[in-house]
């Protein structure tokens, strides 16, 4: 059987892992074995995180919304449950940017529901 030399792959493979570590302090922007070991945490924690935005994005929405519509005598969960009632097919972000950038729009939508 042949032999197989892997100096190119592995070189390649290498370069790439410390290519992503740029940036990153100390050794582990220059040395391999460190390099590999602070990406696999930071890969990790970016997957996670992706999600953790995600979560954290709705509730702050939920909050703008919240403090718009007691502020028009209607609490959140009311409000929600009118929007279903009524089908008016409002999602969570277009509701917090109406009430932020918005507010009279957001108003109209609140009278809507009470209604």
């Amino acid at each position: 059987m042949s032999r197989v030399k892997r100096a190119v792959q592995a070189r390649k493979h290498r370069k790439n892992i410390l290519k992503h570590a740029k940036g990153f302090s100390y050794g582990r922007k220059t040395h391999f074995k460190l390099a590999k070991d602070a990406l696999r945490h930071a890969w990790t924690y970016a997957y996670r995180d992706r999600k953790t935005k995600k979560r954290l994005s709705r509730n702050l929405w939920n909050i703008q919304i919240n403090a718009l519509a007691r502020q028009n005598g209607i609490t959140y969960s009311r409000l929600i449950d009118g929007l279903k009632k009524h089908k008016i097919e409002l999602d969570r972000k277009v509701l917090s940017v109406l009430a932020n950038e918005y507010p009279e729009v957001f108003i109209k939508v609140v009278e809507e529901v009470k209604k």
